[in-house]
């Protein structure tokens, strides 16, 4: 568009304007804005996602990333969360090969260079939205709104909204969708490059059949990459076919005959894609469902509590008010927040409250530029807000609710594609208020301000996604009711040693969520192990009963009422807990401890069997079946299982210990000798390792080495009442051989 790059002549320098420099610029802004969270962490998702991810590893099968969902659980699973993602799985799995295991600067880099190149892919994007789309005799598509294109894609490049999508890791998803997604559209407008003759339309063809399938490509990155197909045929219908919205709407309400001579109706080629469009899209959507297998992913109430209101206006309202926040967050996005569920935004629940004016004004200005996409008479005009407010609303359409429950509030991360829509009406917005006004300078002041308050923001919050101690703690004063965020932060103060605060976080989690099971199953642990059995039981037993399956507080209410010397209560609820969780190692385990308190050995070793057949690297599982057959007096057989489990996990040096242990009592010195020293050096500060060593050699005859290691023990260990009085006799036993001696 010609008139809107002169209305930006005086804002953006010419010298930048060649599309090699223009490149060089965006790529290089995009690069500097993110760069700081190159070195960051893992956080928040990415534990799941990534660390705790199986199908990044490669001893599972690639063919099972066709059948797992993101987080890499079984799609036919109930519990399945339904995102079927392989594709940016597959990424995973290739930086998790390159980098040599889980070092997440290789992630970050990556996901920072995607956004880079989609950032300078924007700018031919934007040139065919602005410029529209024209080629020359060779074949090359004309950049006709260069400076419009320079703008908006430096303002999408330095946008905070994106940071989630590009400093955590999980965010590929987006980024990769939004590539393919862009990949698909421009390849779409290939498909006009040559009109007119059998070459070009064959041609036409395969363009459109490749957009098709860069489109199933970004829908295989994140399920949003379908709706790429919708904004072809926006684009199709309204730039190539010229088709006018509010004049076909008049002729109807006219009932004018020249309706039936409309060129976009008559046109049999675009009718043509819009059939392959069509087909193509639905068959998409056919697979898409057949792999979700068991239907719909079921989210809970705090997930997305307004889609559990009864009332379809209270749905409607507040849909509609999670609307405005998206808008309010791609317009002043200086308030960010990893997680907005779980109170965070409290639920309108009558026309009377204040927050329905947010609706109001969100849909006056949408009207507003509704009106002038269908009324204004310059065409050029109406291309680029009709254009403009496609690439806004067709990608968010997957996250509205419209079409089915999505299982979040706001989310930062759905906002990476229709940001480009809003910094094409916001550079369309600019270039209008340059035109009206004498005075240059100051709307340059102000574009040049907002670009460089917007990379101030990302680098401050890249900062923010760096650790997950500074990410929970930014959102505190942007979501200060949100449970999940107190919970995060609580979490993170227990991994770190600090349960006085880490309580503290989780009970006011507790109080803004009174049905949070995971915050009380937390509280609970961190009780017990501080010896508050009673209150712990209290909490476990209200997690249960307001979630009945949930497997994890079961085990943990088990480990409590068996600490309370409950045994009945502890194993019915072990029982329970693997009802619900039928492969459950940890929960065997604690049913094993349980049955060897009671004597119950039998009992005991079959379900410590059971916990390292389903998780043969199960170290404590193992040593508890080696130290109970051990002190039963069946030392062949304890042999063999430390020989079983030392195959399985071979540099575990506490198996090793027990091992040599059971080698002593057998006689075999030389063998148990060996293990001894093994342990020791892969753990040398282990009192009890040279204390048993010690008491080998005392068997053994080696007198001299057993001081040794007796007075080595002694020294990590002081106070050890066994060792000293073995150290004792050893000395007594020494003093005799001198005197003999002598």
């Amino acid at each position: 568009m010609a008139e809107l790059d002169a209305d930006l002549d005086h804002i953006i320098p010419s010298s930048v304007l060649p599309p090699f420099w223009a490149k060089l610029v965006v790529g290089f802004v995009s690069l500097v804005c993110f760069a700081r969270s190159y070195d960051g962490d893992f956080v928040f998702d990415d534990s799941e996602a990534i660390v705790n991810n199986k199908d990044l590893q490669s001893d599972t099968p690639l063919g099972d990333l066709w059948h797992h969902d993101f987080w890499g659980s079984r799609l036919s699973s109930n519990t399945s969360h339904k995102s079927y993602r392989p594709l940016t799985v597959l990424t995973f799995r290739i930086n998790y090969y390159l980098s040599g295991g889980f070092y997440p600067v290789g992630f970050h880099v990556v996901n920072i260079l995607l956004h880079g190149g989609i950032s300078i892919l924007m700018l031919d994007v934007f040139s065919v939205l602005f410029g529209g789309l024209q080629f020359t005799s060779r074949g090359r598509r004309v950049h006709l709104a260069p400076r419009a294109s320079l703008l908006a894609a430096l303002l999408f490049a330095v946008h905070p909204v994106h940071t989630e999508c590009v400093a955590g890791v999980v965010g590929r998803a987006d980024l990769l969708c939004a590539l393919f997604f862009l990949l698909s559209f421009l390849g779409y407008c290939q498909a006009f490059k040559e009109t007119g003759n059998k070459e070009g339309t064959h041609s036409s063809t395969l363009w459109v059949l490749l957009s098709i399938f860069l489109g199933a490509v970004a829908m295989l990155c994140k399920e949003q990459g379908i709706t790429v197909l919708g904004l072809n045929a926006v684009f199709d219908i309204l730039v190539i076919g010229k088709f006018n919205i509010l004049e076909t709407v008049q002729k109807v309400l006219h009932k004018d005959k020249s309706l039936e001579n409309t060129g976009a109706l008559r046109n049999g080629g675009l009718l043509f894609r819009m059939t392959l469009l069509t087909f193509g899209g639905t068959g998409m959507l056919y697979v898409r469902w057949k792999i979700m297998g068991t239907g719909p992913p079921a989210f809970t109430e705090v997930d997305n509590p307004a889609s559990f209101a009864d009332s379809m206006l209270v749905r409607a309202i507040n849909y509609n008010y999670y609307y405005s926040l998206n808008a309010w967050l791609l317009l002043c996005p200086w308030w960010l927040c990893f997680d907005w569920s779980m109170g965070c935004i409290p639920l309108i629940k009558s026309v009377g409250d204040c927050r329905v004016i947010a609706l109001a004004a969100l849909w006056l200005c949408l009207i507003g530029l509704i009106f002038q996409a269908l009324c204004s008479e310059d065409s050029c005009k109406r291309r680029i807000l009709t254009l403009g407010l496609g690439f806004l609303v067709i990608p968010f359409l997957p996250a509205s609710n419209l079409f089915f429950r999505v299982g979040f509030v706001v989310a930062e991360r759905v906002l990476y594609l229709p940001s480009a829509g809003y910094c094409m009406l916001l550079t369309f917005g600019f270039g209008a208020l340059s035109r009206h006004t004498k005075k240059k300078k100051p709307v340059a002041a102000v574009i040049l301000g907002i670009l460089l308050i917007n990379a101030l923001r990302c680098v401050i919050r890249s900062g923010e996604w760096r650790s997950e101690d500074r990410l929970f703690r930014s959102a505190l004063s942007v979501c200060p009711l949100n449970a999940k965020v107190h919970y995060n932060i609580g979490k993170n103060l227990a991994d770190q040693g600090n349960q006085t605060a880490a309580i503290r976080y989780y009970r006011e989690a507790v109080r803004l969520n009174p049905k949070y099971v995971h915050a009380m199953n937390n509280l609970g642990n961190i009780l017990k192990e501080r010896n508050e059995l009673r209150e712990a039981e209290e909490l476990l037993s209200l997690a249960v009963q307001i979630q009945p399956d949930f497997a994890a507080a079961w085990m943990n209410l088990g480990i409590v009422q068996n600490s309370l010397k409950r045994f009945e209560a502890a194993e019915q609820s072990y029982r329970t807990a693997i009802k619900h969780r039928r492969k459950y190692p940890d929960c065997y385990y604690n049913l094993g401890r349980l049955y060897a308190d009671l004597n119950r050995h039998v009992d005991a070793l079959n379900a410590w069997r059971n916990a390292t057949v389903l998780k043969p690297e199960h170290s404590l599982a193992w040593n508890n079946m080696i130290i109970l057959l051990d002190n039963t007096g069946n030392l062949a057989q304890a042999e063999a299982v430390g020989r079983e489990a030392l195959e399985l996990i071979p540099n575990d040096h506490s198996l090793m210990f027990s091992l040599a242990n059971v080698l002593g009592k057998s006689q075999k010195y030389k063998e148990s000798e060996a293990l001894f020293l093994k342990a020791i050096k892969a753990n040398p500060n282990v009192a009890s390792y040279h204390g048993n060593l010690a008491v080998l050699y005392h068997r053994w005859g080696h007198l001299d080495s057993a001081k040794k290691h007796y007075e080595i023990s002694l020294q990590l260990d002081p106070v050890a009442a066994g060792t000293k009085e073995n150290y004792r006799l050893l000395r007594r036993k020494l003093e005799q051989m001198q005197k003999k001696d002598v």
